[in-house]
Formats: structure tokens, sequence, C-alpha cells
């Protein structure tokens, strides 16, 4: 059962939402299809020379609703040909409807405007998708009404009947438009939400690589010249046979003994992670998300520094996850403990994950498992049934009080 329907839960909010669509419009052309075999029904055999026009009819409209999708998700350039081919036929086999309703060769008076209403209106819902600006999409509907009713007009028929083709054409038409353009501004708006998500989560990482370089930069720079100063002046003393080109090496040597001790420093800080900043971090930054963050706190006493860089990278990995993964819309941070027997533990829980995992395996969770392994501590992450994905950290409660007593 898992793999009928893992299809479809393993897919992103977006990825259900551009499938229903296109489904939605697939549907749309069956509807179109059999809804003309059904009005053409009554003509009987003469039915069937229009099954071939009519067929190419019904599948240019699912194609260009195709194509326009993949246009609105910037995929394609946009399908103006295709829309063309389209309206010139619905124009071609509307006028001959018509001008075959007049003149009596379509006998049963049903089956021209069904006829002309299923190929109208359904060509100016996906004519709809391929517009860009909402005040162009007002006008198919009206404009398709305007052109049927002059159609029927110059085919001679009935001032009323041609009125009456004008208005049940601008009914069906206004109402597929507004469905496609609907459909059409929701996939776009969806789609460009979970790329904005994306693209936060790799500005955090472009922002913090940043501040590491312009950090590295600030030590290293300054140290880098003076070092590049003195050995400059050591080698000319040096040819000189001068002896204080001995001492210039060793002012050399020990600066850049320093160097080295701050970059271990920046690193160092890089590194350690605070729990308490990563925590509100990950809440700041799941909020922006538009997602509802919970974040509970039962930890009393300070913790040693090793454990807060240990958790604090947890709740780091872990905020990442929830933002490039699955399609979370709340999520629960929890440190609860120190306690002697259970010891302190980190539980991060989020809703919106694929039952099974998209893509190859990472390294995140390793290293996490090797972070807490300096404090005996560990790691254990997946999904717990319902779209839930849960992490817990744990710390043993006896490595905590020796810590805290070597402290």
């Amino acid at each position: 059962m898992s793999r009928l329907t893992g299809w479809w839960k393993n897919r992103s909010s977006t990825q259900k939402v551009e499938l229903y669509t296109r489904w939605s419009f697939h549907f749309f052309a069956a509807l179109q299809g059999f809804a003309m075999l059904v009005g053409l029904a009554p003509e009987g055999r003469r039915a069937l020379l229009w099954v071939g026009p009519a067929g190419v009819q019904v599948a240019l409209c699912g194609l260009l609703a195709s194509r326009a999708l993949d246009w609105v998700l910037g995929r394609r350039g946009q399908p103006t040909r295709l829309a063309a081919a389209l309206v010139a036929l619905t124009a071609v086999l509307t006028a001959a409807a018509l001008f075959l309703r007049s003149s009596g060769t379509i006998t049963h008076e049903a089956v021209a405007p069904a006829l002309v209403a299923n190929m109208v209106a359904f060509a100016t819902g996906s004519l709809t998708l391929a517009l860009r600006r909402a005040r162009h999409m007002a006008y198919v509907a009206p404009g398709a009404a305007l052109a049927t009713a002059v159609a029927a007009a110059a085919a001679g028929l009935p001032g009323g009947e041609a009125v009456g083709y004008g208005v049940g054409i601008l009914l069906t038409s206004l109402l597929l438009t507004l469905a496609c353009g609907f459909s059409s501004w929701l996939l776009k708006t969806v789609t460009e939400l979970d790329r904005a998500r994306e693209l936060q989560a790799q500005l955090a990482v472009a922002e913090e690589r940043l501040r590491f370089g312009r950090d590295l930069h600030d030590v290293m720079g300054r140290n880098l010249a003076v070092i590049a100063l003195k050995s400059e002046l050591a080698v000319q003393l040096a040819r000189r046979g001068r002896p204080e080109a001995v001492d210039q090496m060793v002012e050399v040597q020990r600066i850049a003994r320093e160097s080295q001790k701050e970059v271990r420093d920046v690193v160092r800080g890089y590194r350690e992670a605070d729990l308490a900043a990563e925590l509100e971090g990950a809440r700041g930054v799941l909020t922006a998300a538009g997602m509802e963050c919970r974040v509970e706190t039962e930890a009393g006493r300070a913790l040693p520094a090793e454990v807060q860089s240990a958790l604090g990278w947890v709740v780091r990995e872990a905020t990442t996850n929830v933002l490039r993964h699955g399609d979370a819309r709340h999520c629960v941070i929890r440190l609860t403990g120190p306690d002697t027997e259970a010891g302190l533990t980190l539980l991060v829980e989020n809703d919106g994950a694929p039952e099974a995992p998209v893509g190859p395996p990472g390294s995140g969770l390793a290293g996490l498992r090797e972070r807490l392994a300096a404090v005996d501590g560990t790691l254990e992450a997946g999904p717990v049934g319902g779209g839930r994905y849960r992490l817990t950290a744990v710390v043993p409660g006896r490595r905590l009080q020796r810590m805290e007593a070597r402290a």
C-alpha cells in the first residue's frame, strides 16, 4: 500500500499543487471530449465528420494548458504560437458549426450550441493560462462572447439566437477563465514561496561563510602584512651581513605563532555554538519561513560549554533540515533535564516530512553523532508516523556531573 501512495506522500506541497493542477487540466480535456461526443450524438452518423477536427481542438487545448503551466513555472517560453493555432482552429470550427446550423445541415437544434460552447469555453480557459497579465485575462471571456455572437449573426441566424450564443459563451467562458486564472496564480505563488524559502536557507549559509571569512581576514590580514615586511627587512639585513637579521626573523617567528593561535581561536569560536543563541535563532528563522515554532526549555542550571556547543550544533542542523526537507508547518524544539538518570534531552519534531527520504543521505546527522560522542551523547532521528519527523539528542546525566565537577 505504501508503494501505491508513496508517489504522492513523498512529494512536497509545491509538487502536490503542481501535480493536482496538471491533472485537473487533463481532466478538463477529457471532460471536453466527452461533452462533445454527447452533444454530437443526436446527429448520428453525420457526427463522425466532426470527430477528427473536434479531437484536434481538444488535443490543442490540453497541450496548450500543459505548455502554459511550464511557462508559468519558468521552464519554457511563452507558448504564443500554440495559442494562436488554438484560436485560429477554434474560430474556424465555430464559424463552420454556425454556418452549418444556419443552412440546416445540422438538423438537431441542440447540437450546434453544445459544440460551440464546448470548443470556445475550453479554448478560452487554456488561452487564459498563456497570458501574463490579469487585465488581459479579463478580456478573454467578453471577447470570445462578442466574436461568437457576431459570427452567429454573420452566419444568418436570428438576432435573438445570436444574442443567446453570446450570453451562453460569456457565462461558460467566464467560469473557466476564472478557474484557470486562479489556478495559474496559485501555482505561481506557491512555487515562488518555495523558492524563497530555499533561498533563505542558502542566504543563511552564505552569511555565515561571509562572517567567517571576514573574521579570518581581520585576524590574518595585518599579521601577514607585518610578516612580509619583516621578512623582507631580514633578507636585506642578511645580505649586508648585519646581525639584526636574526632579531627580525625571531620577531617573524613570534608573529607567526600568534597568528596561528588567533586562527585557532577564530575556528573555535566558529565551531562552538551557544545553545541559547541557537534556540532563538531557530525560532526566528522558522517563524520567518512561515512555520509555527515553539521552543520549550526546562534546563534549570547553566550547562558546560562542551554540552552547549554540541547541542547548539544539533539545533542548527535540525533547523536546516526542517527548512530544506519536507514541508513543515509546525515545529517543536524541547530541551528537558538535566536529570541524574535520564540526562539532558533535546527534541526537535516537525510535521510535513516525507515517509521515505528523498535523494541520497547526507553527512549532517553523522557529523552530529560525532560531536555528541565527545560528550558521551547519542542521537536518534527518523519519521515517527503521521508525516512527523523527530530528532532526539541525549547527553547522560553522569557525564554532565563529571564535567560540572571538573569545571
